[in-house]
């Protein structure tokens, strides 16, 4: 499997086929039992634990279904953490940017609990795309969202990795989302059953 840079990618398949575990590999949150990961030029299979959660800082964001926002701390708090990790000098004025830039700039001081479910989720994308990250890996990003306030995360998170040149790879259940991909990866059993590349040419026709 290739994904071109700045590529959007939905990955699907039925339960069990895979999808999330392709995406912790992609990560480099779990390792290959054989053959070889590259992701933004750096082969995944050949670096230690330290090198792995550095090139995470550096070049993924992550998008949860669950949000897995820090609960202590306020949502300038949670996007700033990247920023602050890889050392970045205004780390809590670029934080703030980018939950402006998600329409939270009014939210900057509320903790998790007093956001609703569709602010967590863009506190979320706010901080996924905070250090502007290669590649962004989004897990059913809108399943805990109702369909209107999921429409919206979704459309943020197309403009945001569109505007950034991030590479999108997003695992959804949903059919329409997944034909507004630049491509379809589809999972059968573990195995990449078809990458999209003989159809890519199809589906940019439905968007």
């Amino acid at each position: 499997m290739r994904v071109g840079a700045g590529e959007v990618v939905s990955i699907v398949g039925p339960s069990g086929s895979g999808k999330s575990s392709l995406m912790m590999l992609l990560g480099g949150l779990e390792r290959p039992t054989k053959g070889r990961i590259a992701v933004a030029g750096r082969d995944l299979t050949a670096l230690g634990e330290d090198a792995l959660a550095l090139f995470r800082r550096d070049h993924v964001g992550i998008v949860f279904q669950n949000f897995h926002l820090i609960p202590t701390m306020t949502a300038l708090e949670n996007v700033a953490i990247p920023l602050e990790f890889a050392g970045t000098a205004d780390a809590f004025d670029r934080a703030a940017e980018r939950l402006r830039a998600v329409g939270l700039g009014h939210r900057l001081t509320h903790y998790p609990g007093q956001l609703s479910g569709g602010e967590q989720q863009r506190t979320a994308l706010a901080r996924a795309f905070a250090a502007d990250p290669d590649v962004i890996l989004a897990d059913e990003p809108t399943g805990n969202l109702d369909g209107e306030t999921g429409r919206q995360v979704i459309e943020l998170m197309f403009d945001l990795s569109r505007k950034r040149g991030a590479t999108l790879l997003l695992i959804t259940h949903d059919p329409a989302l997944a034909a507004r991909c630049d491509r379809i990866i589809r999972l059968v059993d573990g195995r990449i059953a078809d990458d999209g590349t003989a159809t890519s040419a199809a589906l940019a026709k439905l968007r």
